[in-house]
């Protein structure tokens, strides 16, 4: 993906063959958003098996957002051939975003529905590409190092109307609230930021006391979930297992949207993978620590 100041060079180059805009133009996008879990056993395993969940099932998305990524899931995210032949990948020239953190976040974004250059950018199925921009990490205020990772979609019809797409995976824990609430502020206003027309932001927003819930709205998003389906349900962690740290049900993980209209969102659950023992029964755990999120917005 491009890097650095590609965003200009992009637009330029597009606005030699803007189209007319004057008809109404939509797209859908679907949206896979997912937190591995870096610390319990076999995250090559477990990874793989969210993968093949994620491609396997009937509604394949355009976009795949991935959280606790480690030096070996990225490796092997980057070896697997389904990967390789239909996604474009963050961090897949080096892995300077993963040294000296234990994970990292990634971005996949299927090449049926977007494109790194003008020169591919030919229709698919009828559907004409979005052209990719700048693809940068915003360093945010963090405990644990966290960031957030953005990539900048344009519209085929307009080349000056720029989405932004925002991987996050907030701070951990209770002792980080205020961080949560720094990084919150920060990522609403790169959504408004000069050339940007909106966006999304989604992952792992670890919120875990009602000021993080309020977040969303303190600071002039909307929450897909809360859109569609109210204050009820919606729990992504503690679903189905004890947790640690007495922390009961929680929709940790969200969708915030601006500029963008999320049109249907569930929650999806991960399948149990066995555990090896040594002169013991194998134990079964789920795939992840969190359910995913599956989000289909109108662009």
């Amino acid at each position: 993906m491009p890097v650095g100041d590609a965003r200009s060079q992009v637009i330029q180059r597009l606005s030699l063959t803007s189209r007319n805009t004057d008809t109404f133009w939509t797209q859908r996008l679907s949206l896979i958003s997912w937190n591995i879990d870096a610390f319990s056993s076999r995250p090559v395993s477990r990874a793989k098996r969210i993968l093949d969940h994620i491609l396997e099932g009937p509604k394949s998305p355009d976009i795949i957002f991935l959280r606790e990524v480690t030096s070996d899931v990225r490796a092997s995210l980057l070896g697997d051939a389904r990967v390789h032949a239909a996604f474009l990948v963050t961090d897949a020239e080096d892995q300077t975003s993963f040294e000296d953190v234990p994970f990292a976040t990634m971005t996949l974004l299927s090449n049926a529905r977007f494109a790194n250059d003008l020169d591919s950018r030919k229709e698919s199925e009828g559907i004409e590409r979005f052209m990719l921009g700048c693809v940068s990490r915003v360093s945010l205020p963090s405990k644990y190092r966290r960031d957030a990772l953005c990539v900048d979609i344009i519209t085929p019809t307009a080349p000056s109307t720029v989405f932004r797409l925002i991987n996050v995976h907030l701070d951990s824990l209770w002792h980080t609230q205020r961080y949560r609430a720094q990084q919150m502020e920060i990522l609403a206003n790169v959504l408004r930021e000069p050339g940007c027309n909106g966006g999304i932001i989604a992952g792992d927003f670890n919120a875990i006391s009602p000021e993080d819930d309020g977040l969303v709205d303190k600071n002039e998003l909307v929450d897909a979930w809360v859109a569609l389906h109210g204050r009820s349900d919606g729990a992504t962690w503690g679903v189905g297992v004890e947790r640690r740290g007495g922390l009961g049900l929680g929709r940790l993980d969200k969708v915030a949207t601006s500029g963008l209209k999320a049109e249907e969102i569930e929650v999806l659950r991960p399948g149990p993978i066995e555990v090896p023992r040594p002169g013991e029964k194998p134990v079964e755990i789920p795939w992840s620590d969190h359910c995913g999120l599956r989000c289909t917005f109108a662009v």
